[in-house]
């Protein structure tokens, strides 16, 4: 069993792990350039184009699969032969 002042000194010790760790991830943190209010870059905007017309056919007419039938079984699924 431990004793009061162990365990006053493990929980020092692992307070100030997690102290320092949590100075170092701040620490760490990076700020983005144009993230900052008042910065000097300047703003950029998409754009989005639509048709004006609806195509009159369609790209594909209809998918159809390339293998036709029942797929065989792969040789470690199939039963002994005979």
């Amino acid at each position: 069993m431990m004793s009061t002042s162990t365990k006053k000194l493990t929980l020092a010790a692992s307070s100030a792990v997690l102290g320092l760790g949590i100075v170092g991830a701040a620490l760490v943190q990076t700020v983005t350039p144009g993230a900052l209010a008042g910065s000097d870059t300047v703003m950029e905007v998409g754009s989005t184009t639509t048709m004006s017309t609806a195509p009159t056919t369609l790209a594909t007419p209809q998918a159809e699969p390339q293998i036709k039938g029942p797929a065989p079984l792969p040789i470690e699924m199939q039963g002994l032969p005979g």
